[in-house]
């Protein structure tokens, strides 16, 4: 079972900053990525950032600019770093791990997602 817990989220105001966190811990033997997604109410939920375990990443293009993710591998957490934050940010943010076991399954965990809200 692996354990995905994010933090970080709040409320405010457009032009202000946040930084989530998210931590995986549990049954892992490799972490093959980590990312955050995010899902505003009637949405559906997309990516906002990735990393892989080479540290490679990927951004959504509304994002690119404004929004840094990062790592700790000693610590299987990843971070995101929202900068120069809009109300079109506003959404629940989801942590995904993406993770292989040691007989190399590949899965999926989640998050319980945390609030993000960007007043104008």
């Amino acid at each position: 079972q692996v354990h995905v817990v994010e933090s970080g989220g709040g409320l405010v105001q457009a032009g202000g900053s946040l930084r989530l966190s998210c931590a995986a811990s549990g049954s892992i033997f490799s972490i093959n990525a980590m990312g955050w997604y995010r899902q505003a109410p009637g949405k559906q939920r997309d990516l906002v950032a990735r990393i892989t375990s080479g540290g490679s990443t990927n951004y959504a293009d509304s994002v690119k600019g404004r929004f840094t993710i990062s790592r700790d591998n000693a610590k299987n957490t990843v971070y995101l770093q929202m900068n120069s934050l809009k109300p079109e940010d506003t959404a629940v943010y989801y942590c995904r791990v993406d993770v292989s076991n040691f007989f190399s399954a590949d899965f999926a965990s989640w998050g319980q997602g945390t609030q993000v809200t960007v007043s104008s």
